[in-house]
């Protein structure tokens, strides 16, 4: 009997010793940041945003954080991007937003990531960025040879270059690019290359409802579907168009439609009333009978996916052929020869700049309305998802006709906690 306790003071003594080693040399934040040679300029931008750094240094084991944090050769690249003029002006709500946007509740270690994209909540929640439940979300996913890669606003892509890195309030991954925190269709849609949809949505009256609806999804054809039924379309009513468009989106669902939703036999309503029934194929997600060509480009307000066919509420069937390149039209229509793309003649001849503004809102005193301490997992899905390149212009013109893992606990350390727990007992 003794030695038995012998050994469990022992055997206790020895993991508390452990334990107490393990976090005297796990470094804080800013001395993680400050001791990697390439982040100095995130750690330098970080403190300078006392309301941040002081929420994130004062993060207990309990409120785990993942940090996203862009090395000094991304912030190079800042003037070519669309966060440029918002950086090259000191833009302090947007750069705040930007800071909030790289911060995410929960620890989201390597190991979370696999080949299907996962869609994580941030703490950007400033509602300009956010007009979705539980804060704005990047997506994550493993690529082949072993290649972390993260999506956020306006398609852009950065790419993982250093896993894992503890501190005393979580982890930290090293990226190459900074994330974009996502904008509203109509800022994003020359950007993927949607300029007839946009001139579409403008046509109908629904740019406020596209823009502003909370936890939106949109289904939105691309330029060459809709100018393969120009001739229709160019006889409808502003109501019938309204009503078409509206069968392209699903609104106020909770969670939004990512590609991860929209598994094989998935049906969800229009805002138009009727069902839109989903089916998986061949490696593509089908809408009815239109293929998904682009999925999960983050907006502002929820997700848009780009289809290669204008949707019909009268023709709700799945009558795809996966083997097409692009799917037939289900509604009547020809190309009317016009040398200018469809509804491009009702976007603006003004310029708007990306992030100019920011929500009169934004929370300078907090990383977000869901605090820090919320411990999310990352969502998985089986549906893999393709975000665009990274813009490289600040603002869009519209012209007519113009195209920790914690490590896991050992048998010894098991049976040791049992045996100190014994102890505590006698």
């Amino acid at each position: 009997m003794r030695l038995t306790l012998v050994i469990g003071v022992l055997a206790c003594a020895a993991t508390t010793l452990a334990q107490s080693q393990n976090q005297s040399q796990t470094p804080d934040l800013i001395t993680l940041l400050n001791s990697n040679q390439n982040l100095t300029q995130f750690s330098a931008l970080l403190q300078s945003y006392g309301n941040i750094y002081g929420n994130l240094s004062n993060v207990s084991s309990q409120q785990a954080l993942t940090i996203y944090a862009p090395s000094n050769d991304a912030f190079q690249k800042i003037p070519y991007q669309v966060l440029g003029p918002a950086f090259e002006t000191n833009n302090s709500d947007i750069i705040r937003a930007v800071l909030q946007y790289h911060i995410v509740p929960g620890l989201h270690p390597s190991t979370s990531f696999n080949g299907s994209f996962s869609f994580i909540p941030t703490s950007l929640n400033n509602q300009t960025y956010s007009n979705v439940t539980g804060g704005q979300v990047i997506g994550g996913v493993q690529q082949a040879g072993e290649v972390w890669v993260v999506v956020s606003g306006m398609g852009s892509r950065s790419t993982v270059t250093t896993l894992d890195l503890k501190f005393t309030g979580g982890i930290v991954h090293i990226i190459d690019t900074l994330f974009v925190p996502p904008q509203s269709f109509t800022i994003s849609a020359d950007q993927f290359n949607l300029s007839s949809a946009d001139g579409a949505v403008l046509a109908a009256g629904l740019d406020t409802l596209v823009d502003t609806t909370k936890d939106l999804t949109f289904f939105a054809p691309n330029s060459a579907a809709l100018e393969a039924i120009e001739s229709d379309l160019s006889t409808m009513s502003t109501e019938d168009l309204a009503k078409l468009l509206s069968y392209h989106v699903v609104n106020g669902t909770h969670p939004v439609g990512y590609s991860t939703r929209l598994l094989n036999g998935t049906v969800l309503k229009s805002l138009e009333g009727t069902d839109l029934k989903f089916t998986f194929k061949d490696n593509s997600i089908f809408v009815n009978s239109a293929r998904v060509v682009q999925q999960d480009l983050l907006l502002s307000n929820g997700v848009l996916h780009v289809l290669d066919s204008v949707l019909d509420y009268n023709s709700t069937g799945t009558n795809y052929n996966a083997t097409l390149g692009t799917q037939i039209p289900v509604l009547p229509g020809t190309q009317t020869g016009d040398n200018t793309l469809p509804f491009t003649t009702f976007l603006s001849n003004s310029t708007s700049v990306l992030f100019s503004l920011a929500s009169p809102t934004a929370d300078a005193t907090s990383l977000g309305a869901g605090g820090l301490g919320a411990a999310t997992t990352t969502l998985g899905g089986s549906a893999s998802s393709a975000g665009g390149q990274a813009a490289e212009t600040s603002s869009k013109k519209k012209s007519a006709g113009e195209r920790v893992e914690m490590g896991s606990s050992g048998l010894g350390s098991v049976l040791a906690a049992f045996v100190c727990g014994l102890i505590g007992l006698l």
